[in-house]
């Protein structure tokens, strides 16, 4: 690839992870095409661009938004699940990748950055379990809402035992 062209290309890869909120780094050796195309229209399903870039091009791209910490894990076969919405929703697509294709081990996990945060392929793999953000909102609410409900409810039993109170007190006057 002649200079120009390099340049241009570093300068891409930078502007995607600098846009990405979540940036996984993944091995694919062992795929076949078929198989990193059914990934690839997995990872679009969620909003998830998938690239295979050389290593010296990534290499520079980190460099050039200062993402040294991803430099480590920048050897062999390297793709980048880089996720503009979910920041944890290529773990989730790779998880439910490998459930699919049992036998193989691949895409294998080799590190990740999360809202700049670097993860180990440990912990990267460990997101799986966070929900999505609509659901983690959803719980917020609902945790808040909770003692409100509980106040109102309370509330409503007061004021239900004063009428009842009062309508008892009445049909004894009438009687």
């Amino acid at each position: 690839m002649p200079q120009p062209e390099k340049i241009k290309k570093v300068d891409e890869i930078a502007e995607s992870l600098k846009q990405a909120k979540g940036v996984f780094l993944t091995d694919f050796s062992g795929l076949s095409v078929e198989e990193i195309t059914q990934l690839r229209r997995e990872f679009r399903k969620a909003d998830v661009s998938y690239v295979v870039v050389k290593n010296t091009l990534a290499k520079r791209s980190c460099q050039q938004v200062g993402l040294n910490s991803m430099l480590q894990y920048l050897n062999g076969p390297t793709g980048l699940a880089l996720a503009h919405v979910d920041p944890v929703a290529p773990v989730r697509v790779i998880v439910d990748f490998l459930k699919m294709h049992k036998a193989k081990g691949k895409p294998e996990i080799k590190g990740a950055v999360v809202e700049g945060q670097m993860l180990t392929a440990e912990e990267a793999e460990a997101m799986k379990n966070i929900p999505p953000r609509h659901v983690l909102i959803a719980q917020v609410v609902g945790g808040i809402a909770a003692p409100l409900t509980g106040l109102v409810g309370g509330l409503q039993g007061v004021i239900r035992n004063l009428v009842y109170t009062l309508d008892a007190i009445r049909d004894k006057k009438e009687s």
